[in-house]
């Protein structure tokens, strides 16, 4: 066996996703605390002193006191190397959070205590379910009053689809909590935690880790993030039970982490991360075999080879150069334009990972300059921030508008805001009253020419060049769809 493969099997990856305000930036940072890789959490605020949450680093997020963006960060605990990926948790910014889900080989769902399963988190367990990712649960806010702890695992089980047992239950809730304890190791219970405990027994099945690695079941935990109760419980339960890097599927073949040969696909990129450089970061999932610094890796869409002199690993936006890193690791390259969402880097072998597509965007608006000395600004600002993924540019093939089209309102805010403060561009938005984009693909080249010539004032082109439909109307589209046959129209880039 290679003598890399101890480093892959300390390795857990995983993200955190929730509902916003369910306390998932706050459970990250406890987790930090534990690896001890912070020394003071983020929601500790006095009079002296402020700081805001490690992993919610961009300043529109200090702001918004939301988390925009995924961050990723890495730590040692108990001789395990744990990578976190903390997610938005706004809807608005749910395709950061659907990519970042195929860099990942599990996910903890956070869920508020008082409020249940909610909008988002039933969407971000959708995906887990499409991938059969292994699920752990987090009730949170147990220090507050909210629903009884059955009524929330019948809740989950109910709206996620997925069989539960609980591994923790609390002592009290509300203003009454103030400890957690292991439900198989219960000791010094009051009569109503026995009952609870003949009932869970009677009930629930008892936690089978192959159930859980299959997807088919999730681990609950019952805690506070706020108050630290709880979290610790979680961890080491995690760290023993959660898989190290899994196999990954590429169009060609399965890919497994414990493969010789290094290969590993772009999910996220972001500009920016240092203000003073301007510069974007490409942020891998290394899926087999060692990445090592200045050694020469094949980019498979452009057929180069590139090597890497300063491969970072992260702690928020707190990057650190490193020599190699290991399958499960996220490595952040630098990128000059060189990389797309989606690319693949191999030791040399041909080889497209797949999972990576752009969804239809559902708000569209024109974006104008707001002033015309920055034009060479704006344009710069735009294509890094398109490249992202956050949001997708596209040009009206009649008359060369810019139109940005996204899955919500924030999208709109936090362009304009990041343009003005790392671009020093300022620009204006449109309303563009529009029901969907779609992907054309012709099956027939002359129905195509008849199509491109009749809706000439529906058709835009995405920053790959590719022809997009742009229907202002459900009935729009339905009819080009009955009057053309031999044009299909995908709602995902990636057909």
């Amino acid at each position: 066996m290679p003598n890399f493969v101890d480093e892959i099997l300390r390795r857990r990856t995983f993200a955190i996703i929730s509902h916003p305000d369910a306390g998932k930036t706050t459970l990250t940072e406890k987790l930090l605390l534990y690896g001890g890789a912070i020394h003071v959490a983020g929601a500790v605020k006095s009079n002296k002193i402020k700081k805001t949450a490690t992993s919610d680093w961009m300043e529109i997020e200090k702001q918004r006191g939301i988390s925009v963006a995924t961050s990723v960060m890495g730590f040692d605990y108990e001789g395990y190397h744990i990578n976190i990926l903390d997610t938005p948790g706004h809807q608005d910014f749910a395709e950061d959070t659907f990519r970042t889900l195929t860099a990942v080989d599990s996910v903890i769902i956070v869920i508020d205590s008082a409020k249940g399963v909610e909008t988002q988190t039933r969407r971000l367990m959708e995906v887990c379910r499409m991938r059969k990712t292994p699920v752990m649960v987090f009730m949170n806010k147990m220090d507050r009053e909210g629903k009884d702890p059955f009524d929330l695992m019948d809740d989950v089980e109910q709206e996620l689809g997925i069989q539960v047992t609980p591994v923790t239950w609390a002592h009290g809730q509300g203003v009454k909590f103030e400890s957690v304890f292991y439900v198989h190791q219960p000791d010094q219970l009051n009569d109503k935690e026995q009952a609870d405990m003949e009932l869970i027994h009677g009930v629930y099945p008892a936690f089978d880790r192959e159930a859980y690695l299959a997807g088919d079941l999730a681990p609950v935990f019952y805690g506070s993030a706020y108050k630290t109760i709880g979290v610790e419980e979680l961890l080491q339960f995690f760290v023993k039970n959660a898989p190290s890097p899994r196999p990954v599927e590429a169009i060609e073949r399965k890919v497994d982490p414990m493969e010789e040969g290094f290969t590993g696909f772009c999910f996220k990129i972001h500009a920016n991360m240092d203000p003073n450089h301007r510069s974007c970061i490409a942020f891998f999932k290394i899926c087999s075999g060692r990445f090592e610094r200045n050694v020469y890796y094949r980019h498979v869409r452009k057929d180069q080879l590139m090597r890497f002199s300063a491969p970072t690993c992260f702690m928020a936006q707190k990057k650190e150069t490193v020599d190699e890193a290991f399958a499960g690791d996220i490595v952040g390259l630098p990128d000059t334009g060189n990389f797309k969402i989606g690319d693949t880097l191999t030791s040399g072998e041909n080889l497209h990972f797949k999972g990576l597509p752009s969804f239809s965007p559902e708000m569209f608006k024109y974006i104008e300059n707001a002033d015309p000395m920055k034009q060479k600004q704006l344009d710069k600002g735009i294509h890094q921030l398109m490249d992202e993924g956050v949001a997708q540019l596209f040009v009206s093939q009649m008359n060369g508008r810019k139109i940005i089209g996204t899955v919500g309102q924030l999208q709109f805010e936090v362009i304009q805001y990041r343009l003005e403060h790392e671009y020093s561009a300022k620009c204006r938005w449109e309303n563009m009253p529009m029901y969907k984009a779609c992907w054309i693909e012709a099956l027939d080249e002359e129905e195509l020419r008849m199509f491109k010539m009749r809706k000439a004032q529906y058709l835009a082109t995405d920053k790959e060049g590719r022809d997009v439909f742009m229907a202002d109307s459900q009935y729009i589209l339905s009819m080009a769809q009955n009057d053309y046959k031999q044009i299909r129209f995908h709602f995902t880039s990636e057909y």
